[in-house]
């Protein structure tokens, strides 16, 4: 995320960059020390999409400031 935004680690924090998704469980987080975006927990396709043939999970980054 960091290099993707072309931000460094610092500024990244400073942007208060962080996901955002849909329901309670937060499924991605950010590493603050790399800047990578990560699973924050271990995911279940046959739970989440069951009968689904494309399982797809959405999170937004938000970052304040203009960029």
């Amino acid at each position: 995320v960091a290099k993707d935004l072309a931000l460094d680690l610092p500024a990244l924090r400073d942007r208060g960059v962080r996901i955002i998704e849909r329901g309670r469980t937060q499924y991605f987080s950010l590493d603050e020390k790399t800047g990578h975006l990560v699973t924050a927990e271990r995911i279940d396709r046959e739970q989440l999409c069951r009968l689904e043939e494309k399982c797809v999970l959405r999170c937004k980054l938000i970052a304040e400031g203009e960029m």
